[in-house]
């Protein structure tokens, strides 16, 4: 319930200031509507639900602007652009009064205000609008300020938005009509100072994304709709929330198609289940022949609601999607994988050819679920070895693929110390610890080990639904990352992995391309290139590293995105980096791929060398740009 700060009476009157004409509010208004918004946006009561928030909140942005001249309050306007400006200071503050008006609470004996009623204007028909999503930090700042009053947002919101000091925020509290100004104050001070989110996408309602309504029941009741106008629409909107416990599509929105295929991808019946043995005859190796596992492949309710909201995905639902992803729903019936209990949720695997979906919905039968897609078009034998089933308390559990045999946890970092065998259960292994879900100094790298025959595979685990394939060697050929070489190769650009997390990535391939002696005779340091390719073609990373003898890490020396360098297209690199010995002597060090015919620097540093190693003394802080040439001629320039 909203707080009762905002008095019930006329707005106390505020010192009058300069006379503000209807153009020059109207200047004002259109010049800065984004932001008087999003301060609407703040301050509108959560209750209202994402989408009604964002329609108000324009509505109400839009019926700021005065109908005649009308005295400016004296209240600062504040910020850069908007000092002094009494037509800002007008709108802005009616805006603010009008959004706190909107979470009074309905009384029995009086007329509503008009914020407090669902708006006229702007409407969008046929489409649900709300903003888009932000990270964990906006999240959490959002479900922080759905704790507080009215006015303490709008306290929060004045503070961050509008820069305002707490005697400025006093003042606009006061002209707004509420009441107990030093009580919003204090109670949007328990709240940490994170306003640099307040301009994130989350709290945007100017920058949206939109989902249908229910076009079948806005078709069969379009004449109804226009008789009987508003009260209709929010009663079929009321009749529409879920009561308690799971109805049969779940968490998912109305139904708006009712063609064949849609009907078909949402009938249980119709799910295409793989024979077990299938992909021992198959000449395809993917997820194509994954039968249908888990102890609830039976259960239709379950499977029914996994499929609605895929179909149509409600406001209590998740999404997440790996970049490149589509998350709309099937074609057609799609693929079952998995049905079963994975630890304090019930899980469904689903395959429809070109994408994986996971749905979850909490064991308790509490509502909310949770919707991950990720891509696996062109999935091969090694990248279709396993899904991710659920993540929880720092650990992973994964289904793997049929023709995996034996399963183990390795530690990158340890790479003597041997694999720990996971057991597995229906395909379904232990739970390992996840290094996506750790939080501080990378001390550990788990990744998990498959064995398929004298096959044996690395994947780790990247925040995503399918884990990454790790390979080491020469672009173009690389092999798997598991022989005793390989993992040397791994051990000290292992933590580098966590700069790729939730990126889409596919597979990561370290690449050891050279070898060079150090100046002061104390070892030789390597040069390695991994580089982490994606599902949807784009957006590779590459870093190129450099690592002394004796350290436990390596250090990035360069890095670029989508680049050919260290690919199949180009297995060519070039980097260099400062080095300083024991000595206290700095030098420029470079190393190319072992085609490269000679190195030359300019610059802050100069210097040249024939072959792919360059050793020029240098100095704290220059900056050198490097060219390479080919044996074969060719010009290769410095990743940067």
């Amino acid at each position: 319930m909203q707080s009762q700060d905002v008095a019930q009476r006329p707005a106390p009157s505020s010192p009058a200031g300069p006379v503000v004409d209807v153009e020059q509010a109207e200047a004002a208004l259109v010049e800065h509507y984004p932001r008087l918004v999003r301060l609407a946006y703040l301050v509108l009561p959560p209750g209202l639900g994402r989408s009604r928030r964002v329609v108000t909140a324009h509505a109400l942005t839009q019926r700021a602007l005065p109908r005649n001249r009308t005295p400016a309050p004296v209240i600062p306007a504040q910020s850069t652009g908007r000092d002094g400006d009494p037509g800002y200071a007008l709108v802005r503050l009616q805006v603010l009064r009008t959004a706190l008006e909107a979470g009074l609470p309905l009384r029995r004996r009086a007329w509503p205000k008009r914020s407090q009623l669902p708006p006229l204007l702007p409407q969008v028909w046929g489409l649900k609008l709300f903003p888009r999503s932000g990270g964990a930090d906006e999240l959490a700042l959002d479900q922080r300020l759905s704790t507080l009053s009215g006015p303490a947002r709008a306290a929060y919101a004045l503070r961050g938005l509008e820069r305002l000091s707490d005697d400025g925020v006093r003042e606009v509290l006061t002209a707004a009509g509420v009441t107990d100004a030093d009580g919003a104050l204090l109670e949007a001070g328990g709240v940490p100072a994170q306003y640099g989110l307040l301009d994130s996408p989350e709290f945007d309602p100017c920058s949206l994304q939109a989902r249908p309504t229910d076009l079948m029941r806005r078709r069969q009741h379009l004449k109804a709709a226009l008789a009987a106008g508003a009260a209709l629409l929010v009663c079929g909107a009321l009749l529409g929330l879920p009561g308690e416990g799971w109805g049969p599509d779940g968490a998912a929105a109305p139904p708006y198609a009712r063609n064949p295929a849609a009907q078909a991808a949402l009938d249980p019946a119709k799910l295409t289940r793989v024979p077990p043995a299938a992909w021992q005859s198959s000449a395809r190796t993917d997820f194509s022949v994954w039968p249908a596992r888990g102890d609830l492949t039976g259960d239709s309710a379950l499977l029914r609601r996994a499929l609605a909201v895929w179909a149509r995905p409600g406001e209590a639902v998740q999404v997440s999607a790996t970049p490149g992803t589509l998350s709309g729903g099937p074609a057609g019936p799609p693929q079952l994988l998995y049905a079963g209990t994975v630890d304090a949720a019930r899980v469904v695997i689903l395959y429809d050819g070109l994408r994986i979906a996971r749905y979850a919905e909490p064991k308790d039968g509490t509502q909310g679920a949770a919707l991950d897609f990720a891509r696996v078009d062109g999935a091969g034998r090694a990248e279709a070895s396993a899904v991710v089933l659920g993540r929880t308390d720092g650990n992973v559990r994964y289904l793997t693929a049929p023709w995996v045999s034996k399963a183990g946890e390795r530690d990158l970092l340890k790479p003597g110390s041997g694999a720990m065998e996971l057991a597995l259960t229906d395909g379904v292994t232990a739970p390992l610890a996840s290094p996506a879900l750790r939080s501080g100094p990378c001390t550990s790298w788990n990744v998990l080990q498959l064995a398929d025959g004298k096959r044996t595979g690395l994947l780790s685990d990247l925040g995503e639904l399918v884990p990454a394939r790790l390979t080491s060697g020469r672009p173009g050929s690389p092999g798997e990352a598991s022989g005793a070489a390989a993992l040397r190769t791994w051990q000290p650009y292992a933590c580098s992995l966590g700069s790729v997390r939730s990126a889409g990535v596919r597979s990561v391939n370290a690449w050891a391309f050279n070898e060079q002696p150090l100046p002061d005779a104390s070892g030789s340091a390597a040069w390695v290139c991994t580089r982490a390719e994606t599902w949807r073609g784009g957006g590779a990373r590459v870093l190129a590293q450099f690592h002394t003898p004796g350290g436990r890490y390596g250090a990035v020396a360069a890095k670029a995105e989508n680049v050919p360098a260290c690919g199949a297209r180009d297995p060519h690199v070039l980097a260099g980096v400062l080095w300083k010995s024991e000595a206290g002597t700095w030098y420029l060090l470079a190393a190319g791929s072992r085609r490269t015919a000679s190195i030359r620097a300019t610059g802050g540093i100069s210097g040249s060398a024939r072959g792919s190693l360059l050793t020029v003394p240098g100095e704290q802080g220059a900056r050198a740009e490097l060219k390479g040439t080919l044996r074969d001629g060719r010009s290769l320039g410095g990743l940067r």
